[in-house]
């Protein structure tokens, strides 16, 4: 099926169109997975309409991977880790998708970081996905439509699926309320180091993984492992059942991923099936009420009488001329009138 059929209103139908894209991704190809995040990156009315057919479509064959979110600091190698990780597990017979979650450029609209450069190895693995998503400007660097393209990789038979965060912002929060485990990347160092790390950020994290533990970094890092662990003894956990485990690795020289991967499972088996039904039936639930807010910001926008007087009301807040809150009053009012 050429792209065209479904992005721009080719011969077929809507509906032939998005059942044989349907039908490619329940089949593995990865190039229909490809042209189905696109559709659902797209923000034209009509694009929305044929993406959520489609992911209605798929609805029936997703929910059976492990979700994990990966974050940390620039220059703590997250995508150097996420490709030594995901090569032991297509090694073992997993099959990995990653979507890769890239600030957006400014000017186009497009990714900066090109992770599918940045993890050259994974990407040409058959049975590896990387997608890299520019977050369009959303609240916290996460891509608008991540949440999708994360089910439309599971009806393509991907069984763990990794989302890489920018790693400022809120972007952490995000990424953690999409997940079943949320990964938090370290440096390899401690003392004061420990104290610039946002608690918030360390609160959420299921597992904490000191990255660089090689050469002559592995001793510091030993140390920062063994302070971090301490130090998370002070926070309240998030279950009395699990004690955040703080673990080392080394991307470099692909040491420490089985271990990873283990505590990742033992985290997955503490929840049962329960447990993760639980959390992802909440996880749903606010994806609904984001999904609302984002249409009613959109609609808003759109209304002609707010269209029209935004951008003279735009410009006095910026002068001082009139308080954020009564131009926000205005133009409440003016959408309320329809």
């Amino acid at each position: 099926m050429r792209a065209r059929d479904v992005n721009s209103g080719g011969a077929k139908s809507d509906d032939d169109g998005y059942a044989a894209l349907a039908a490619g991704i329940a089949a593995g190809e990865r190039p229909a997975l490809a042209r189905a995040i696109t559709l659902i990156e797209s923000t034209r009315a009509d694009h929305r309409a044929r993406a959520e057919a489609l992911l209605a479509e798929v609805m029936g064959r997703t929910g059976h991977s492990l979700r994990l979110g990966v974050s940390g600091v620039p220059g703590v190698g997250k995508s150097t880790f996420i490709e030594a990780f995901g090569l032991m597990l297509t090694g073992q017979g997993h099959r990995v998708a990653v979507l890769a979650v890239d600030p957006s450029s400014r000017r186009t609209g497009g990714s900066i970081l090109g992770d599918k450069t940045r993890m050259e190895e994974l990407s040409r693995d058959p049975n590896a996905f990387i997608r890299p998503s520019p977050t369009g400007g959303s609240l916290g660097g996460v891509a608008r439509r991540t949440r999708e393209a994360m089910l439309l990789c599971e009806a393509a038979g991907f069984d763990v699926i990794i989302v890489e965060t920018v790693g400022v912002g809120q972007s952490e929060t995000a990424v953690a309320d999409m997940v079943d485990l949320f990964l938090l990347l370290l440096l390899p160092s401690g003392g004061d180091e420990l104290q610039g790390i946002k608690k918030g950020i360390v609160e959420l994290a299921d597992l904490v993984v000191v990255n660089k533990a090689d050469g002559e970094l592995a001793p510091a890092a030993s140390r920062a492992a063994a302070e971090y662990q301490s130090a998370l003894r002070m926070l309240r956990p998030l279950s009395e059942a699990w004690q955040v485990p703080v673990l080392r690795c080394s991307s470099l020289e692909k040491r420490g991923m089985t271990e990873i991967w283990e505590a990742a499972l033992r985290f997955r088996d503490l929840l049962g099936p329960q447990g993760l039904a639980e959390k992802r039936g909440g996880q749903a639930r606010a994806w609904m009420w984001s999904a609302v807010e984002d249409s009613l910001a959109t609609a808003f926008r759109r209304h002609p009488a707010v269209a029209a007087r935004l951008p003279e009301l735009e410009a006095k807040v910026a002068a001082g001329e009139v308080p954020a809150t009564l131009a926000a009053e205005e133009l409440l009012r003016l959408f309320r009138k329809g």
